[in-house]
């Protein structure tokens, strides 16, 4: 809300700002300094390039959730912020982490020490923290989410989007596709801007923050069906449906899902596994003001920006449910 209101409210005089999930940001520098080295750059390094070009489109750069979960962000970041700023570019950004807990248990994390320091040096870092969670105040819930997966549930979940194909027209097209890096992804069941996968479609296949982003932008409407309870098993499909929630919540993407369990437990895992929750992370849970049956009592997130990343898309999920968002994708 703060960025937004920033964002809208800056004066007349900056003719060129930009708002961007740093996600979908990150991907674009990705592509701009691969095609930097396809165009000859050689041994040269391409990144103070790539902030010059980025800084000809925006003076000001706001980048919501701003995160570190990759080693190839974190290897480039200190010198791409240090290039954005010497082309004269503000940045403003909005993170669930103070500098000093990114990349916290990431790989080679001394490498990411120097864009710490930078971020401590160079920005003002505000605290917004705040006990509430405004997101999980009780809404009234709009009918999104279906669970369990019964022949009624399933049943209706096919109403709803054969509603969402008659009025665009009738038909469904089984055969689109999106072309994304040089990759064609194939949509299973499409009609105008709606779409449809199984949860195997989407989290089943090794598909990436790139793919989900340009998935919600391309529909405004998506069904998710067949979500099952995850375990440990599951982790990396579990990790992907993170990613996808996120994409979504950007987007303002209006979501139906069916489900094995209600949609906050998905992550819970299951008590067989045997596994038990470290004291470690018993106190990230007791920051994050989750309880034990909200993590489940598999080790299905170990780490703390798992938990943090489980948090999130827990609480989205919840917003995302009530009759608020429907409007608010409504209009």
């Amino acid at each position: 809300m703060l960025m937004d209101l920033f964002y809208d409210t800056l004066p007349p005089k900056v003719r060129s700002k930009r708002r961007v999930h740093f996600h979908a940001f990150m991907v674009e520098v990705h592509k701009a300094i691969h095609a930097s080295k396809l165009g000859g750059a050689g041994d040269r390094d391409p990144i103070p390039e790539v902030a010059r070009n980025l800084a000809r489109n925006a003076s000001v750069l706001c980048f919501d959730e701003f995160q570190v979960t990759d080693i190839v962000d974190a290897m480039i970041l200190r010198r791409l912020l240090e290039s954005l700023m010497q082309a004269g570019v503000v940045c403003v950004m909005t993170s669930n982490r103070h500098p000093d807990d990114l990349y916290k248990n990431g790989i080679q994390r001394s490498s990411f020490v120097p864009c710490i320091e930078l971020l401590k040096e160079r920005f003002h870092v505000v605290d917004l923290d705040s006990p509430t969670d405004y997101r999980k105040i009780p809404r009234a819930l709009s009918k999104v989410y279906f669970h369990p997966l019964t022949p009624e549930n399933q049943a209706e979940i096919q109403k709803l989007f054969e509603a969402f194909a008659a009025a665009a027209g009738g038909d469904v097209d089984t055969d689109r596709t999106l072309n994304i890096w040089g990759r064609k992804l194939r949509i299973p069941e499409s009609a105008g801007t709606a779409a449809r996968f199984s949860f195997q479609e989407l989290c089943g296949k090794p598909l990436s923050a790139a793919d989900y982003i340009e998935v919600t932008r391309t529909f405004e409407t998506i069904f998710v069906t067949d979500i099952p309870s995850m375990t440990l098993s599951q982790k990396d499909m579990a990790r992907r449906f993170i990613t996808f929630i996120d994409a979504c919540y950007e987007s303002k993407t209006k979501l139906f899902i069916s489900s094995e369990v209600p949609i906050t437990e998905i992550f819970s895992g299951n008590a067989a596994d045997g596994a038990v929750i470290s004291d470690h992370q018993r106190g990230v849970m007791d920051d994050l003001g989750l309880n034990v049956e909200a993590v489940g009592k598999s080790s299905m997130f170990t780490g703390e920006e798992e938990v943090f990343a489980f948090a999130r898309a827990c609480s989205r999920l919840v917003q995302m449910g009530t009759k608020q968002w429907a409007e608010a994708v409504h209009s």
